[in-house]
């Protein structure tokens, strides 16, 4: 594949040759690349289109939903439940498993999306992102239940992330590594600009809401003590911190240049009956997907995520992932006891 490959050809020719592909997993790609250019135009207008600001409702999480959650949440609903490549559709914006339209043609998939992660940032004018993440529906089912859509990370077929910032990025695996594409709004297609992205596996840049000290698990601690410490403490090199309080932004960033993003399990969260911050079907699985195929590692601290048996749709999860040897000393120092 070479640099300036059109999505649409890159998926084609990925999938040319594995046993039971078809057109239906190269026109569901397409469909979310069309939602997510609709996304970038709306994101790219922002206050000119009046769409900045918030909703003045609440999410299934009791967070307070800005216009753009639910503009692009219909943007994602509207691109996908009438394509025939989807027998079903779940939402972080949504309480319930979204069940498409009688007369729907339905498909083989089932699509999971966070259609703008980071969305507290889109009325400062930093970057936000879409998520999502593809399953095989099981076989013959074509009206979903909720316990269809329950399927540990490691069933995925696919997962990305449209990065919507200077310039409007899709990244994607299939299984086969990691991609970027960069969408070029004259000619109006994502074209392959960075191919087998890979994650150093040692880092001297991490990621974590310092704010939230107080409230950590005493192996968070240590690993972050330790970074502070700098060349004198006990990792002997200087560390670098940065937080934008995206997702999206956060990953993107490691992938281009290494590093490791920490939203931990804390006594704030555990106070709120919650196991943590981050949506496993989301944000969680998909994002583990795109970081374990580009050479890192993502876990929660203790176990790895994408092995997790899911309990509930907007179940949340402690997250650590980025450079495989920093993922996996906080691993071990959670495991330490």
């Amino acid at each position: 594949m070479h640099i300036g490959t059109t999505l649409t050809n890159y998926i084609i020719e990925t999938q040319r040759g594995i046993q039971g592909a078809t057109g239906e997993f190269t026109g569901l790609l397409n469909d979310i690349a069309t939602a997510c250019k609709k996304i970038s135009a709306l994101v790219d207008k922002g206050d000119l289109v009046g769409v900045l600001g918030s909703a003045g409702s609440e999410n299934v999480q009791g967070e307070t939903q800005k216009k753009l959650d639910v503009i692009t949440n219909e943007v994602f609903i509207e691109a996908l439940s009438h394509n025939g490549h989807v027998a079903g559709l779940a939402s972080e914006e949504m309480d319930e498993i979204l069940e498409l339209p009688k007369d729907a043609p339905r498909g083989h998939y089932l699509v999971l999306f966070d259609p703008l992660d980071g969305s507290s940032n889109i009325d400062v004018n930093v970057s936000v992102g879409t998520i999502f993440s593809i399953l095989k529906a099981p076989e013959g089912v074509q009206d979903p239940k909720t316990e269809d859509f329950l399927q540990p990370g490691t069933t995925q077929v696919a997962a990305g992330y449209c990065l919507y910032g200077p310039s409007t990025m899709m990244v994607l695996t299939t299984g086969q590594g990691v991609n970027m594409f960069t969408l070029d709004k004259d000619f109006g297609e994502f074209l392959l600009t960075k191919e087998k992205v890979h994650i150093p596996e040692d880092t001297q840049e991490f990621a974590i809401n310092m704010s939230n000290m107080r409230f950590w698990e005493a192996p968070i601690k240590r690993y972050v003590d330790e970074c502070l410490a700098g060349k004198e403490g006990a990792l002997g090199k200087d560390y670098n911190m940065r937080w934008v309080a995206s997702m999206v932004a956060e990953v993107h960033r490691i992938l281009s240049r290494g590093g490791i993003f920490m939203y931990p399990l804390d006594s704030k969260t555990t106070a709120k009956g919650q196991e943590g911050k981050l949506r496993l079907m989301y944000e969680a699985n998909p994002m583990s997907y795109i970081v374990e195929q580009a050479g890192g590692a993502s876990t929660t601290g203790r176990q790895r995520i994408m092995d997790l048996p899911p309990k509930d749709i907007h179940q949340r999860v402690p997250v650590v992932l980025g450079a495989k040897n920093d993922v996996e000393r906080v691993t071990r120092y959670h495991n330490e006891g």
